[in-house]
């Protein structure tokens, strides 16, 4: 088992071709900004770097809708940050996936997702226009497209939001 800390100097690492990155948590369930921070930024950072030592061209990140490092909101704000360092590595692809309210089963129990889950068949009549990229979506469409889009493997960092996701699945 590897230590996610650990990844900055892991050395013996298999060669991989392409890096998914789906890590992520909150901060309720991280316990305080500082570990949402060392989970969401240096984790992911770690396990990119690590994927240019271990071969990889192609770098795969589901982040958020909303990422923006001049966030005034903490989460969206290191998603922002975490996309801009991703950028500055030296991929060949870049993959930066931006879904809203992730649906599917947990293992825990989230009241504001449940409550989200319940409007969620009513909020794509609601959330249309420049407001779609907020409609919430399967965890499962977000791999299909993720897988559809490293075989595709399109050059330099590309951002797909909700339309761009489901359009790869179709």
């Amino acid at each position: 088992m590897l230590d996610l800390g650990e990844l900055e100097t892991v050395s013996d690492l298999p060669h991989v071709d392409d890096v998914f990155c789906c890590l992520g948590t909150t901060i309720k369930q991280a316990g305080s900004q500082s570990a949402f921070r060392l989970v969401d930024h240096t984790f992911v950072l770690g396990l990119a770097r690590g994927g240019l030592r271990a071969g990889a061209t192609q770098f795969l990140l589901v982040s958020a809708i909303g990422a923006d490092p001049k966030s005034r909101v903490f989460y969206s704000r290191v998603k922002g940050e975490t996309e801009a360092a991703i950028r500055t590595l030296p991929y060949r692809g870049i993959q930066i996936f931006r879904p809203s309210l992730l649906l599917g089963n947990r293992p825990e129990f989230r009241l504001g997702e449940r409550i989200a889950m319940i409007g969620a068949p009513v909020m794509p009549a609601l959330l249309f226009g420049r407001l779609r990229r907020y409609r919430p979506i399967q965890a499962a469409t977000v791999a299909r497209a993720m897988v559809t889009i490293a075989h595709e493997a399109p050059h330099g960092p590309n951002v797909f939001e909700y339309d761009a996701i489901r359009a790869s699945t179709a």
